[in-house]
């Protein structure tokens, strides 16, 4: 059972929104591609938790905690009646070796050693569930999901699970016969409550409204300023001919203008302004009213 559902993270929501709109640098270019590459990973190794039976796991995911003021993430926690299963996923997708406890890539360039996160999160983990008065045994895995990573030189005793052991592994949880009781909810429900809102990781690029890209993007080629409304009820992408319903554009890029520029209200001119003026402003205050709460009147009224 999930507990608590993976989502998109903001930062590569943010990035999404910002690649299309400016010019990202490389520095931000890498992040980006980062970030949506260990997202996919992590999405793959959901797609492996969906067929556990509900009774006998409670899933948690993107847990953000602080154990003695020190702040860690863990992609996904299991837990099941005799033990809680950490899992640090990585969506690595060339040759690595390890040589002397350092790990390098096929092109000898040395990267951090994974497995130190790993145990980073598994001891701050284990101390908070001390505190918590929850006594039960902790294993921590770090999981490759990728088919065409393959790492040599690996000591066998090294607390790794490589693509090509994931079915076996997850038929060995299969075998689980025991089910999670209440114990085990409220550990679940107390972590949940324990978890930071915001990551303290998140690095966003300066931007601004007057300096940003405008226009509606394409949700097939993500083309920007390549959009007209031929005719109410929908828009056309003139890049990549898709069709969209207009309500549907609208309610999508004003989530992205809101997650842009929080403080910013949100009115008719400025998502007028926000499109490049694609659609007419009586169609968007009309689909404004509809789908928002109107603040306030005539020239300072905003929708919430």
């Amino acid at each position: 059972m999930v507990i608590k559902p993976r989502s998109e993270p903001i930062e590569l929501k943010l990035l999404k929104y910002l690649h299309t709109r400016t010019n990202l640098s490389d520095k931000e270019m890498n992040k980006f591609r980062n970030l949506e590459k260990g997202y996919e990973g992590e999405k793959v190794f959901d797609e492996l938790l969906e067929n556990l039976p509900n009774d006998l796991y409670l899933i948690l995911n993107d847990l953000f905690l602080e154990t003695n003021n020190t702040i860690y993430q863990i992609n996904t926690l299991l837990i099941s009646h005799e033990k809680i299963l950490l899992f640090e996923i990585k969506n690595y997708d060339s040759d690595f070796c390890i040589t002397d406890d350092r790990w390098y890539t096929s092109a000898n360039s040395e990267i951090k050693d994974p497995l130190l996160q790993l145990k980073r999160s598994e001891d701050l983990l284990r101390q908070l569930l001390d505190n918590l008065g929850f006594n039960i045994p902790l294993k921590p895995y770090l999981t490759f999901v990728n088919p065409n990573f393959f790492l040599y030189e690996a000591p066998l005793n090294l607390p790794i699970i490589f693509p090509t052991h994931l079915r076996r592994f997850f038929k060995q949880l299969h075998s689980n016969t025991v089910k999670v009781d209440d114990r085990h909810s409220r550990l679940a429900e107390k972590l949940i409550s324990l978890h930071l809102n915001s990551s303290p990781y998140t690095r966003i690029p300066n931007y601004a409204f007057e300096t940003i890209g405008k226009g509606i993007v394409c949700v097939s080629c993500q083309s920007l300023n390549t959009v007209s409304a031929p005719t109410e009820h929908t828009i056309f992408c003139r890049s990549c001919t898709l069709r969209e319903i207009t309500t549907t554009a609208i309610l999508r890029t004003i989530d992205e203008f809101k997650l842009l520029f929080p403080n910013k209200k949100i009115t008719t001119k400025i998502i007028y302004l926000w499109w490049n003026k694609v659609i007419p402003q009586r169609n968007i205050q009309r689909i404004l009213s509809k789908h928002y709460k109107k603040m306030g009147y005539g020239r300072a009224s905003y929708y919430v």
